[in-house]
């Protein structure tokens, strides 16, 4: 069955041979037929070899500072060091700034930072750019690229031991109240860089200090160690009565979601946010060491594995759309015996499951052409995955052809062991009790696991298995706290809620949670490649164009370069700063969590992630746009060659990209957040037909990237139907080798009782119900609680002196006669009732 996300479904499919099978073929138009032979020599044919790829918290240093900059900045660079000299011949003489003791530098910064606080705007943007050229490493005075990072750490140091950073907030909050700025944004027809030059060098300067101070080296003394861990306790709790900085950038992305500020440099924005995230919550190796800290607290046992640690020693799997499996090819008929039986797979196609039409066509697989009816059904997906997002258009794909190359008679060499250590639920085991019981006995139980009374032997033997294998998750603890704190709040008492960062954070952000998500999804959406352009998108570009639009073919070239590298930095950001607030969340409280997922999902992110996807991403992840000589700190040390548009179209030496391959990888994971253990979630990425855009991804050799593919295609595989298994066997192999397996789950097999019909909304208005009561519990606190201690004495009840209006003594009598005289009282029911 061809390919359901090709908007154009109805092509005929192609036989083993690349000629056409059936008459299908012979109706096919020209057009058609030379569009997918230019795809086959764009796709076809590239074999994508494995990629030395290592996840992490970021990338290198140098490329994490250079990402900072568009190339349109470079020029500033000059500017920058320009204002620095000119301010420093005015206080030092005949010396440079790497002569001077550090008592001297000192002494300049205190004296720069006092020149900041004039009244002159273009004076203080001056003093500005020279802060900001001591934080890019003095690199007028410097030899090497490795001397530019090294003197930028040491002077961001500097700088902020100083009270830089504190200064350059107030700057800030000044820049984002700025009503003029906004307003003369809002009348220009194009915002160019131009219009932001002021937030740009005060938002460089901060991301600099958090970057540098961020890192951690060996060869760190112990004072900046002492700086580093007060910098993290300024921005993680509030200082001075003001918020957490995080929230400040974050409501610097909802007032530019709104329109309220077009000029304000998003990239520069997101970046920070996700750093400043990064730097107070802690990365992803802090965060399992967390993980392991709180199950102990807990009581529950350790970790079987460090999942790190498993995922870094996978290795990539061969993509199933390449090669034949040679199981496959000796169970298969040959092309002929296939076409020979067409009507009978007819009838087939009319009996089998109605989710049937969510089947796929195994790419580079020998199989006969579609029918008119899958052709018909292939389109219906896209067609709903863009009505759900409402923004998008689709990018025409078109399946590749068959493969070519022989069967390999070589023998399958499988893994001495599977990766990870499987695991059962309570409810897995609860559920397997009730079913053998139900069949054995003819009654249940509930919950209780330990009674097996009247069970055969085998069963003993299930649930000791299952049992060795059960698995306490954080989250079952947090969920029956609150179940137990609903129930009983007086006997339990006040919860005592630890003041930790990401708590802090979650208070911070909770009323306006909904807004921050649709604002980074929305800019999400709009630095997407598969996105178009639209005339009600919002504008990305503002720090990106020039004042004057390139007249060049090669300044048309750098420049679509630049906006390439602008979109791919927007995204890998977004997604890096969505995967840590969820897992951060999720340890913290699993209803923090949900709630943070419930309203992504309600802003259409799951389709936003698939369309995103649906695309090349072979090509997406070997993408070059970056210019390597213009990149800091290579650009401020090297004479810059004459570029040429032949230098320009062969990008770097580079396997891949970085930041492509990263942002791939945290929007699967982030999928994979959003969709695990829920059924109604799992049912949309069957309904936006999920299975072939995932499957495409898997041509990526990199071991990460495809074990979150593979989790999301397990999910779904018992509501695909049994032809898609069938004719997907190396993909469903690959689930067993990879993904980790969960006792009495049917995945391969769809006879589970959850693949059955289901109310939708039953599922989310329950969780949003536990959420709403989480969140009013524990956040909305009345001073005068329901729950706080009452006096029963009627002696001091009465002595209580109640201050009365003035007016209480004329309508007194009145009231007593009208509500108390008047109305019978009818004691024998009083006495009934109680």
């Amino acid at each position: 069955m061809e390919d359901p996300a090709a908007p154009g479904a109805g092509s005929a499919s192609t036989n083993g041979n690349g000629n056409g099978g059936g008459k299908g073929k012979q109706t096919a138009p020209k057009g058609r037929e030379a569009f997918r032979s230019q795809r086959r020599e764009s796709e076809g044919s590239v074999d994508c070899p494995t990629l030395e790829f290592e996840y992490g918290d970021a990338d290198g240093h140098a490329a994490e500072l250079s990402e900072l900059y568009s190339y349109t900045e470079n020029l500033e660079f000059t500017t920058n060091r320009r204002c620095f000299e000119e301010d420093f011949k005015t206080q030092v003489q005949g010396k440079e700034w790497l002569e001077l003791e550090e008592d001297a530098q000192k002494a300049y910064v205190m004296g720069l930072l006092d020149r900041l606080e004039v009244v002159s705007r273009e004076r203080r943007l001056k003093v500005a750019r020279a802060v900001l050229y001591l934080a890019q490493g003095t690199f007028g005075e410097c030899d090497s690229e490795v001397d530019v990072l090294h003197w930028s750490r040491y002077n961001c140091f500097l700088l902020y031991q100083m009270g830089t950073f504190s200064a350059f907030l107030e700057l800030l909050h000044m820049e984002i109240d700025n009503s003029q700025a906004c307003s003369s944004a809002l009348r220009k027809p194009a915002i160019s860089i131009a219009d932001s030059t002021e937030l740009r060098v005060l938002l460089s300067v901060m991301y600099l200090l958090v970057e540098n101070i961020r890192l951690e080296r060996e060869t760190d003394s112990c004072r900046w160690r002492t700086a580093r861990e007060t910098f993290r306790t300024e921005l993680s709790f509030s200082m001075h009565n003001e918020e957490p900085f995080a929230l400040l950038l974050f409501s610097m992305v909802t007032k530019f979601c709104s329109g309220l500020a077009p000029h304000f440099p998003i990239k520069k924005v997101l970046l920070l946010l996700w750093k400043v995230v990064m730097f107070t919550l802690g990365g992803f190796e802090h965060l399992q060491v967390l993980k392991v800290q709180k199950r102990a607290e807990l009581g529950l046992p350790p970790l079987a594995e460090d999942s790190i640690q498993v995922v870094k020693s996978m290795r990539a799997a061969s993509p199933p759309s390449y090669t034949l499996d040679l199981g496959e090819s000796q169970l298969a008929p040959p092309p002929s015996k296939l076409r020979g039986r067409r009507g009978s797979r007819r009838q087939l196609l009319t009996k089998q499951d109605s989710l049937d039409i969510y089947n796929e066509r195994d790419l580079f697989k020998t199989e006969e052409p579609a029918t008119e009816e899958e052709e018909e059904s292939a389109g219906d997906g896209e067609r709903t995955l863009d009505g759900e997002l409402d923004l998008l258009e689709q990018d025409p794909l078109v399946p590749p052809p068959p493969s070519q190359a022989p069967l390999s008679a070589e023998r399958v060499a499988f893994p001495k062991g599977l990766p990870w250590a499987p695991k059962v639920r309570q409810k897995d085991i609860e559920h397997f009790l009730e079913m053998s019981r139900n069949k054995f006995i003819g009654f249940t139980l509930g919950q209780d696991t330990d009674t097996l009374v009247g069970l055969p032997r085998p069963i003993h033997e299930s649930v000791k298995t299952l049992k060795q294998h059960k698995y306490i998750s954080i989250a079952d603890i947090q969920i029956k706290n609150e179940e137990d704190l609903e129930k009983c709040p007086m006997s339990l008492g006040e919860e005592v809620v630890p003041e930790t960062p990401c708590e802090i954070l979650y208070q911070g952000m909770l009323y306006s949670l909904p807004q921050y998500m649709i604002a980074l999804l929305k800019i999400l959406l709009a630095a997407a490649p598969t996105s178009k352009a639209k005339t009600d998108s919002i504008n990305i570009l503002a720090d990106v164009l020039p004042e004057e639009m390139p007249i060049t073919v090669l300044q048309s070239m750098k420049l679509g370069i630049d906006v390439n590298r602008h979109k791919e930095i927007i995204v890998k950001s977004i997604s890096a700063l969505l995967l840590l607030l969820l897992k951060h969340f999720k340890l913290n409280h699993i209803y923090q969590f949900e709630y943070v997922s419930q309203h992504l999902v309600f802003a259409n992110c799951i389709p936003l992630i698939l369309k995103f996807f649906n695309q090349n991403i072979l090509s997406y992840i070997t993408a070059k746009n970056s210019i390597s000589v213009l990149d800091y700190p290579c650009c401020t040390i090297q004479d810059l060659p004459e570029l040429t548009t032949e230098s320009l179209e062969a990008g770097d030496n580079n396997q891949f990209c970085w930041r492509n391959l990263f942002s791939c990888i945290n929007l699967l994971r982030l999928l994979n957040k959003l969709t695990k253990w829920k059924h109604s979630r799992t049912m949309m990425l069957v309904v936006f037909k999920s299975a072939p855009i995932l499957k495409r991804a898997l041509k990526v050799k990199q071991a990460m990237l495809q074990l979150y593919v593979l989790k999301l295609l397990k999910i779904q595989t018992k509501y695909l139907g049994r032809q898609w298994r069938k004719s997907n066997m190396k993909t469903m192999s690959a689930i067993y080798q990879k993904v980790r397996h969960r006792m009495n789950d049917d995945w391969a097999y769809g006879n589970d009782i959850d693949a059955r019909p289901w109310d939708f909304q039953a599922e989310e208005c329950t969780l949003r119900a536990n959420i709403e009561a989480f969140n009013s519990r524990r956040y909305d606190k009345p001073q005068d609680s329901e729950f706080s201690p009452v006096d029963n004495c009627l002696q001091s009840v009465l002595g209580q002196r109640l201050d009365l209006p003035e007016d209480f003594h004329y309508s007194y009598e009145l009231w007593l006669e009208r509500e108390v005289f008047s109305q019978p009282i009818c004691w024998e029911e009083l006495l009934q009732n109680h």
